[in-house]
């Protein structure tokens, strides 16, 4: 039977409109806990394609392979840009939508239209320094990864050489965060007061829209000092590849890549340490062996950080899956429920030590994540220097008992328990807030470190050292 399309709507092949499919609400408590057996009874149901109800509006998931990349990789059929989305141009997307402020703070991962294209190439250009790995300062910001995760794993070992730390809240969390602070050249420590609102923004607690509003007035702030006096590091890299960026479309930049390279990394690292000490023996021999980025990538296969992409849009009337798509209907793609889907999971060896690349952790296509070298260079450091200083990680919680944080784009552990016991040979003294600081060795990190004094002002580490003193 041949898809009719009328003018009022999306029609599958039997002529029903989307809104007429009553979508089901995808965003349950059943999604929070196990949201592989949601995915898969939309399959069931559905096919690779599902219309589902998004805390009130309705929008298409694809659950396929085949029918992700068809979307992901064809940015003409399937734009993005919030300006594509019919039901919203008509009002018809509640004002007090929750999942809107998200979508509205309209920056490179978000935008479509013609602005895109420049856009783009300035954020390759800004990063470049960062991702590749002969330039100095990807050298320099390797270097500081690894300080501050020494400076993080010696802060634990505070709690004693041996004891119990949620390796979410003190490193995997923090870690990337301090790297993001880095990036944005904030000076001294004080970043800090942004890093934790960004905490609550990715939390969506009910301080959540008050943390967003302060977050944005400090990076327009901090955007406004690069603009006076440029420096090495990505806000004015973007600046001079972008000189037209406005000081609030800088800040919208900034925020993006404050709060997506860190909420990812941060999830990467604990997932990876999960699949690696709950793992068999090949998991470990692989990271002893120095592949921690095929661990990583076995990792996003199953458990892909992001699970969800933010939306795109049909261009024009559009089979996909059975359905018929109206020009201007939201089409989420789901990394997680396409990495599951049959005809492709079905091809992927589970006990490879060599993963496939095959995954759609970092997006597809023209619009692939622009900082995923420089994301996948953060989590293999971090995991790499956590292996190496701790002689022994073991879970504190069975592996499925773990709690799970679930968000219509992110999940990931909400804590990570675990027994720990330093190794004999740290490879950092001491604590680094009362520790003296070592001479810098050229191109080291611990030059770009905030001294001693700020660190024990800044609110982050404050709350670091709150977390060990409450643990003894």
């Amino acid at each position: 039977m041949e898809s009719q399309v009328g003018e009022s709507g999306s029609v599958d092949v039997d002529g029903t409109r989307l809104e007429e499919l009553k979508p089901e609400p995808l965003l349950t408590r059943d999604y929070d806990t196990r949201p592989s057996l949601v995915y898969e009874r939309l399959r069931q149901r559905h096919g690779p394609v599902a219309p589902v109800d998004l805390l009130g509006v309705p929008a298409w998931l694809v659950l396929g392979y085949r029918e992700a990349l068809q979307v992901l990789q064809d940015d003409d059929a399937w734009p993005k840009g919030l300006e594509n989305w019919r039901a919203r141009t008509e009002g018809e997307v509640p004002a007090d939508w929750p999942l809107g402020p998200s979508l509205e703070v309209n920056h490179v991962l978000i935008q479509g239209g013609p602005g895109y294209g420049s856009l783009r190439t300035a954020w390759d250009a800004a990063l470049k320094p960062f991702q590749d790995p002969g330039h100095p300062q990807a050298k320099r910001l390797k270097a500081a990864v690894t300080a501050y995760a020494d400076d993080l794993i010696t802060l634990v070992g505070q709690g004693g050489g041996t004891g119990v730390a949620d390796l979410s809240a003190q490193f995997s969390r923090p870690l990337p965060l301090m790297v993001a602070s880095h990036l944005l050249g904030f000076p001294g420590s004080q970043g800090d007061d942004a890093l934790m609102d960004m905490w609550r923004v990715l939390d969506a607690g009910p301080d959540a829209e008050p943390a967003l509003e302060r977050l944005l007035a400090t990076l327009a702030d901090l955007a406004a000092v690069k603009l006076e006096e440029p420096g090495e590091d990505f806000p004015s890299y973007l600046l001079a590849a972008h000189p037209g960026l406005s000081l609030d479309e800088l800040a919208r930049e900034l925020f993006m890549l404050l709060g997506m390279t860190s909420d990812h990394v941060g999830i990467l690292m604990s997932n990876t340490v999960v699949e690696v000490i709950s793992g068999d023996g090949g998991v470990r021999a692989s990271l002893s062996a120095g592949m921690i980025r095929e661990t990583m990538n076995r990792v996003v296969m199953r458990k892909p950080p992001l699970v969800n992409f933010v939306p795109r849009f049909a261009a024009e009337d559009t089979p996909l899956g059975g359905y018929t798509i109206r020009a201007g209907d939201p089409v989420w793609v789901s990394s997680a429920a396409a990495h599951a889907d049959p005809l492709f999971a079905d091809h992927v060896a589970p006990g490879s030590t060599i993963s496939t690349r095959a995954h759609l952790s970092w997006g597809a296509g023209r619009r692939q994540c622009p900082a995923r070298e420089l994301a996948s260079t953060v989590a293999a450091v971090g995991v790499g220097r956590l292996f190496e200083r701790f002689s022994h990680l073991d879970l504190a919680l069975p592996a499925d008992q773990l709690p799970w944080r679930s968000s219509p784009f992110m999940r990931g552990l909400r804590s990570l328990p675990v027994r720990y016991e330093l190794a004999p040979t740290p490879g950092r003294a001491s604590a680094p807030h009362t520790a003296p600081e070592p001479e810098p060795a050229p191109g080291a990190a611990d030059a770009l470190l905030p001294d001693r004094s700020a660190r024990q002002r800044s609110s982050l580490w404050r709350y670091l050292t709150g977390l060990i003193r409450g643990a003894r």
